[in-house]
């Protein structure tokens, strides 16, 4: 799992990102426990290349409880696999409902920026087989940036399939961009490098104590989505760019990624957190003043 240790430092000496992911990596390890059922509440689902993640969020967007799982349903940003996407998102659903004691009746969802409507209604169909009414599809980058709050810049979405893009200009989304380059083709490098087989590579590639000896063999394919980012944002003014995603989190992306593209490059805390957790921020509110 690409969850970085976050550090021992008060919330209230963070930045508001920092302590908002802090928060969100803590959701993620946190036990049962009871909501109020008249707590406005809303869902954020990211079904990913490599895992899916589900948070639930109060309606200020703070994290309230969250999971996840690894599953090859998606490949490439599109629904390969749609009865295996529905059972994860169902398992997820049953696990968050267990631990908060809340009905999750409704939420958004995420795609990445350059797929088709027909892939944009797979994801969505998903969720409403899963017994999640999809009220809001959002894209991925732009997702992120409902935490990052970026005003001037790229927001960069590195997931297991995919490389994301949103160029933002005086905090408006000006362009979108995405190719099929990610995390998974690091690992099949990985495999074929050692000779071992993809769910070992996977593993290994996860482990932040293998980086540096495993960060020669990938440096190819860091620097490939660096120049796909590199080549989306030629034509705008990007002072900076904002990696999330899970593969942002390996050790030496941001160095590959600033010298490729000739622009800084910084890794937000909690790389693979903040796209599932913005969208959240797009769903409806679910209140139950009932119970359930």
């Amino acid at each position: 799992m690409w969850l970085c240790a976050s550090r021992q430092v008060p919330d209230m000496a963070r930045s508001p990102v920092e302590a908002t992911m802090a928060s969100a990596a803590r959701a993620i390890t946190k036990r049962k426990f009871a909501l109020p059922p008249e707590l406005p509440i809303r869902v954020g689902v990211d079904l990913g290349t490599a895992f899916s993640v589900m948070f639930v969020t109060d309606e200020a967007g703070r994290p309230l409880a969250g999971t996840h799982v690894f599953a090859d349903v998606v490949r490439d940003g599109i629904v390969w696999d749609f009865a295996g996407a529905v059972s994860t998102i169902v398992g997820l659903k049953q696990k968050l409902e267990e631990r908060t004691g809340r009905q999750l009746s409704s939420g958004a969802v995420t795609i990445p920026p350059g797929v088709s409507t027909s892939d944009h209604r797979a994801h969505k169909y998903v969720l409403e087989a899963a017994g999640i009414e999809c009220t809001a599809v959002v894209d991925e980058p732009t997702a992120a940036n409902s935490i990052l709050g970026i005003m001037d810049g790229a927001v960069v979405d590195i997931g297991g399939g995919t490389t994301g893009i949103a160029v933002v200009s005086d905090g408006t989304i000006v362009a979108t961009f995405d190719e099929p380059s990610g995390g998974t083709h690091m690992s099949l490098v990985i495999a074929g490098a050692l000779k071992i087989p993809f769910e070992e590579a996977e593993l290994l590639k996860r482990d932040t104590r293998n980086h540096a000896r495993l960060f020669p063999i990938i440096v190819p394919v860091l620097e490939k989505m660096s120049t796909i980012v590199r080549d989306a944002i030629d034509v705008h003014h990007v002072p900076r760019i904002h990696l999330v995603g899970g593969t942002s989190a390996f050790t030496g992306i941001e160095e590959v990624m600033t010298r490729v593209t000739g622009v800084p490059a910084e890794i937000a805390p909690e790389p693979m957190l903040v796209t599932p957790l913005g969208v959240a921020s797009f769903a409806d509110i679910i209140t139950d003043t009932k119970g359930w």
